[in-house]
């Protein structure tokens, strides 16, 4: 089941100061708020096992940890003559009197708690509830001590110093069960609805996307209909809606008590984030020919045009774009460089833009006075002052450690109310090289470590290129020596990667955002400078080489991309192979070259495909049940594919005529899968019996809530508010 626990400290110093130890529905409120403990700490502790002896029910009671935490702060127990009638009343005012909220409203001592209890069974009613007969002796022998082994120490619960009593700082982490474990999918995988009792994440299933909702009040989370493929979720402000995109491009939302999302517009590029705001949806496209900021109507319909990108100014995309109050300008990243972002303020009423902020992305307005924005892995916040939109103050760090990478998304939300929700890590993960046979067993092709992505061998299986993250988020192009067990930077411009041998072995192809998103080659020696081979405004993607020299790539937005070829020898004219209305990627020629596989959508999922080349001739599926990153046998018979996490095997035959079996089943393992972006993430060894995949270790991803956050916020950077 899905764990929601407090934020564990370091195991090896359980004792330290800070760290609270103790089964939490005996915990007094000095504990949760990390104010000095005493004696009279261990009274309120007795005081909640009398309670629950004399009335089998808890004092305080919760369908979370956060619930049970309010309880304790805010709320008395029931009198215990309510629950067992025979309570003597004497016992009900000495445990109540046990219960006090403040230390100073307790007994203060254990030897007037023990006298209060001789009063109890000496001077009171003469009816006592049976589970309390043989307990006076017990308690008459009690020291403060005693009463602190009453308490079971099972739980340990970090809690912040420094915050006002009324609110404390609460940290809890949700650990999303196994069957729906949270994504990385290079978006925003998290979202909270604005009272910040619930929260929707992108869970990884079956290799695909899926929305899952939780509520912080339950410890089970349940998939939301009909959002298999779904990712960006944000909240509509009642919370009773999620808004997502599914890989197509279509804007969608959804109950989150159920039913069949409805269709809302079908943006057909590349998403760029989005927000709601009363019964308009913001949303931002960030590459292709409709690039831009938008709004529509929450019922759908067609959106208006708010800013498109203007390149020759050195603004390339507009990301994230989010309402300040009043509805009259709205908060959005830019981005003005290769990962190089700026955080802009435009008035609807003016039409006037102005920056705000430089080095940020996912910037918020908090109801504190505060613009909240991340900044390579931590989040920052400013002062901000809401007529005038402007900064008010520097900006300071608030919380380190957020998951994202420097590119992209980062995996952070705050609610109205102030519950911060994200997921920790860095901008890198580590990752492993590992052959795979074709019975699934696994040796590893070395032992470093990185965020490794787009592996692929030279012709002669002796080096492998490969995309490598570095922890600031930037992402080269490396080469392993295989037999030297050297890995070496191929690029040095933090921009490039989707390395691709050629066929002789000479060069290598990579994409690179030099200039916009297009493709590039180099001496594989390193020597000599990077040539341009492509351009485009659009991203573009090599994918593999024709024997005699033909590069397969694609380009377009993500959800519309088409294949394109562009031969070397002679006037290196790009050619389009295949431009539909479908999404086509994973080009890859055959060792003939005269076929090339490739996936598409056009079934409704994606699936593989062969098409011949340069000949004019039809499109044959060859996968039945879904399948991507197809990727040729070295003597042309044998056809690979992945779906999800299975690699699948398909008998093919190109003369005379094509014919193909039918896929088995090779292997299953959780290896990284491609991106939406860029180039397969395996490939093939000289002699056909292994493959070179990317291992992620299987570790559950926690998802971290922080309770009254804004208190915090407000210390760490004060204002005038």
């Amino acid at each position: 089941p899905t764990n929601l626990s407090a934020l564990p400290t370091e195991q090896a110093n359980l004792t330290a100061e800070g760290t609270i130890l103790g089964t939490l529905q005996y915990m007094a409120p000095e504990q949760l708020e990390a104010k000095e403990a005493d004696s009279r700490t261990d009274i309120f502790a007795f005081g909640a096992v009398v309670y629950e002896m004399a009335t089998g029910k808890k004092a305080f009671e919760g369908k979370s940890q956060a619930s049970l935490i309010a309880a304790i702060m805010e709320k008395e127990p029931r009198p215990m003559s309510e629950l067992q009638p025979m309570t003597p009343q004497l016992l009900d005012w000495v445990v109540k009197r046990c219960l006090a909220k403040e230390p100073d409203e307790r007994w203060q001592s254990a030897s007037d708690l023990m006298a209060g209890l001789k009063q109890v069974t000496e001077i009171g009613t003469q009816v006592a509830p049976p589970t309390l007969v043989a307990v006076p002796p017990l308690w008459k022998r009690a020291s403060p001590w005693s009463i602190t082994a009453a308490v079971v120490l099972t739980a340990i619960v970090l809690w912040s110093w420094d915050v006002p009593a009324s609110r404390p700082l609460i940290k809890l982490a949700i650990n999303p069960p196994a069957h729906a474990p949270l994504a990385d999918a290079s978006r925003n995988d998290v979202a909270i609805s604005p009272d910040g009792r619930s929260i929707v994440y992108q869970a990884l299933v079956d290799g695909r996307t899926q929305l899952y909702l939780r509520h912080l009040e339950e410890d089970t989370v349940r998939p939301l209909d009909g959002t298999v493929g779904g990712t960006n979720p944000f909240f509509s402000p009642d919370g009773e809606s999620v808004a997502f995109v599914m890989p197509d491009g279509q804007l969608k939302r959804v109950s989150v008590v159920g039913g069949s999302p409805i269709t809302l517009h079908h943006t057909g590029e590349v998403w760029g984030g989005g927000s709601w705001f009363e019964d308009t949806i913001l949303f931002a496209v960030y590459a292709g020919p409709g690039a831009g900021l938008y709004r529509i109507s929450a019922t759908g319909g067609e959106p208006e045009v708010l800013a498109v990108p203007k390149p020759q100014e050195g603004l390339f995309e507009y990301r994230d774009p989010n309402m300040l109050p009043g509805g009259k300008a709205i908060l959005s990243t830019v981005r003005v460089g290769f990962a190089t972002f700026q955080t802009h303020v435009l008035s609807l009423e003016t039409g006037e833009q102005k920056t705000l902020l430089e080095d940020s992305k996912q910037a918020h307005y908090v109801s504190t006075g505060h613009l909240v924005f991340e900044q390579r892995g931590t989040l920052m916040a400013a002062p901000f002052d809401l007529d005038r939109l402007e900064v008010t103050g520097d900006p300071s760090p608030v919380l380190q450690g957020v998951r994202g990478e420097l590119a992209s998304w980062s995996d952070y939300m705050v609610s109205d109310e102030g519950t911060l929700v994200y997921v920790p890590g860095s901008m890198s993960k580590k990752r492993s090289l590992v052959w795979v046979d074709r019975e699934g067993k696994t040796q590893p092709v070395t032992e470093i470590r990185r965020d490794f992505k787009d592996p692929h061998l030279s012709p002669d299986g002796q080096r492998l290129a490969v995309s490598v993250t570095s922890d600031l988020g930037v992402v080269d192009v490396w080469i392993y020596d295989i037999a030297r067990g050297t890995l070496t930077p191929f690029t040095f411009d933090g921009t490039s990667r989707s390395p691709l041998w050629t066929p002789d072995g000479r060069r290598l192809t990579f994409h690179t955002h030099r200039v916009n998103e297009d493709i590039f080659w180099m001496l594989a020696d390193g020597t000599g400078e990077a040539e341009q081979l492509t351009t485009s405004l659009t991203v573009q993607t090599p994918l593999s080489w024709s024997p005699d020299d033909v590069l397969a790539y694609t380009e377009g937005a993500v959800n519309q991309r088409d294949i394109w070829v562009l031969p070397i020898k002679g006037e290196r004219e790009p050619q389009a192979f295949l431009a539909t209305q479908f999404d086509e990627r994973h080009p890859m020629f055959s060792p003939d070259g005269k076929w090339i596989a490739f996936t598409s959508n056009q079934s409704g999922q994606d699936e593989v495909y062969l098409k011949p080349y340069p000949e004019e001739g039809g499109i044959e599926q060859i996968s039945t049940e879904g399948g991507r990153e197809p990727l040729w046998g070295h003597d042309g018979n044998e056809l690979f594919y992945r779906n999800g996490n299975t690699m699948m095997l398909v008998p093919v035959q190109t003369q005379p005529t094509l014919s193909a079996g039918l896929p088995r089943l090779l292997f299953e393992g959780s290896y990284v899968y491609d991106s939406p972006d860029f180039m397969s993430n395996y490939d093939l060894s000289p002699d056909g019996q292994r493959f070179l995949m990317v291992e992620e270790p299987e570790v559950s991803t926690p998802i971290n809530v922080v309770l009254n956050w804004f208190e915090e916020l407000k210390r760490l950077v004060p204002t005038d508010n």
